[in-house]
């Protein structure tokens, strides 16, 4: 025998293996076949070609390419035929994420819990572009009278919303200080991601009545005045509370840097791409297309990042200055759309891998004292808040009860408390993300089926007001004017 031949036989006796060999002269080399590369099957196995079938049909990559796609179908085609039914694309996916991951056919399991800072950067990411997008929609010129809904839903609802769930928090919930502070803190912002069906329309399209501006310029501000309260809760969570230079680096950093670095870096990054894209000799708006709003909203949100502001604010304030620069140009309908489909992609994914993690037990530490707490912070906190904020405003009753109503829940809580977690010891989390996650759920059943029946509603009353008062009644959103107030 060989000695190629004898090291052959000795390594399949070590291995257990069987190669068959192709009978060669002596004196010829050695060699094997190429179907034979693998070994033989025992009896009663797989073949290799059985076993590379199966696997494609179990692939979660592949399993995840068909999701995606589904999941782009939906973004385009269901809210063509969602536009007359009391459903929103949102329900669906949330929907079919609890379907997909409740089969077993993905083994992976997208709980918060489990990925906590891929949820803070994913979140983050979806927050950022949506702002862009909420600033470019708003037509109405910036001013303390003209914006006036909107500084009183945030200087008012606002912080009488974190007061009242801190407290049910800490006392209907027996939560740590720190943690009832970052539960009110995640539920004071209107989400600009999930709230996009009751904002205004594109830009310049006249869909701007005083509830979706309202609900447009606040969801669009106070994701960034929330975060100071996000601050307070980490300060309150490392024992900073019962200190003075704690409390002096929250106010001077946290509240006061922070927001004017950010209002800051955002007039100047704003008024800059404004005129790079309307002003300037070559005017860039004739050579560029929709992805700019993209590069904005990266540009704005990490260079004020660099100098430790809030990019949240900076996204928003660049956005209302673009459109500020050229307010009718049609550009801008380009850049909204780019960034809402950028949106609406991001959302729906994120919201597919939510269902999912309803499905592997999100909810599982719920108890029906959080159940009732989360109602309460639904049908009771907010509407109350929002109608104590519009008291004086002069708007019609009807009006009032949709802005205070209509606060919705979703993307925007998620990452306050992801960043909040990641930042600060709270200890046990597992309730807390139980409650958070029940209230979006319910903000997202409620609202989206609620939501559009409402408003449909409100411009059927308008309407029928103009037709029957066609000389006296005024217009439901006066143009304004372009000269300050």
């Amino acid at each position: 025998m060989s000695g190629a031949r004898f090291l052959l036989r000795l390594a399949q006796r070590r291995r257990g293996l069987n190669f068959k060999l192709c009978q060669c002269p002596r004196g010829a080399s050695l060699e094997r076949r190429p179907a034979l590369l693998y070994p033989r099957p025992r009896r009663g196995g797989r073949s290799p070609e059985a076993v590379a079938r199966g696997s494609l049909l179990a692939d979660p990559y592949i399993l995840f390419l068909l999701g995606l796609g589904g999941v782009v179908l939906l973004v385009s085609w269901a809210p063509v035929g969602l536009k007359r039914l009391p459903l929103t694309l949102a329900i669906l996916c949330v929907a079919l994420g609890v379907l997909v991951f409740s089969s077993g056919l993905l083994a992976f399991d997208p709980d918060p819990r489990t990925w906590d800072t891929a949820t803070e950067r994913l979140t983050e990411l979806v927050v950022i572009i949506s702002l862009m997008g909420a600033g470019l929609k708003i037509d109405r010129v910036p001013g303390w009278r003209r914006w006036s809904t909107t500084w009183r839903l945030l200087a008012i609802a606002m912080p009488l919303t974190i007061a009242a769930v801190a407290w049910l928090g800490w006392a209907g919930l027996g939560f740590s200080l720190a943690m009832a502070l970052l539960f009110g803190a995640s539920m004071a912002p209107t989400d600009p991601v999930l709230a996009s069906d009751v904002q205004c329309g594109p830009p310049s399209s006249g869909d701007e009545d005083e509830v979706r501006f309202g609900l447009t310029s606040e969801a669009g501000l106070n994701d960034a005045l929330a975060f100071p309260f996000v601050h307070l809760a980490i300060l309150a969570a490392a024992g900073g509370l019962a200190t003075q230079g704690g409390l002096v680096d929250w106010f001077s950093i946290k509240v006061g840097w922070k927001l004017l670095a950010g209002l800051g870096s955002g007039l100047l990054i704003g008024k800059a791409l404004g005129y790079l894209l309307f002003r300037s000799r070559r005017g860039l708006s004739s050579l560029a297309d929709g992805l700019i709003a993209l590069a904005a909203t990266l540009i704005a949100y990490s260079v004020t990042e660099m100098v430790h502001g809030y990019g949240f604010l900076a996204v928003f304030v660049c956005a209302v200055m673009i459109r500020g620069s050229e307010r009718d140009h049609h550009f801008h309908q380009e850049m909204h759309d780019f960034s809402d489909q950028i949106e609406r992609l991001l959302m729906m994914l994120l919201l597919v891998l939510f269902g999912g993690a309803l499905a592997n037990g999100l909810l599982s530490s719920l108890t029906w004292t959080d159940a009732l707490v989360g109602l309460a912070v639904v049908f009771l906190v907010r509407p109350a808040a929002g109608l104590l904020a519009m008291v004086g405003s002069g708007q019609p009753l009807r009006e009032r009860l949709l802005l205070a109503f209509l606060g919705i829940r979703g993307v925007g809580s998620v990452y306050y408390l992801a960043y909040g977690i990641n930042h600060g010891d709270f200890g046990d989390s597992e309730r807390l993300w139980a409650v958070v996650g029940f209230i979006i759920l319910l903000s997202i059943v409620v609202h989206g089926v609620t939501a559009t029946p409402l408003l449909q509603r409100l411009n059927r009353r308008r309407e029928t007001t103009a037709a029957a008062f066609p000389e006296g009644a005024a217009p439901a959103n006066p143009p304004a004017s372009k000269d300050g107030d």
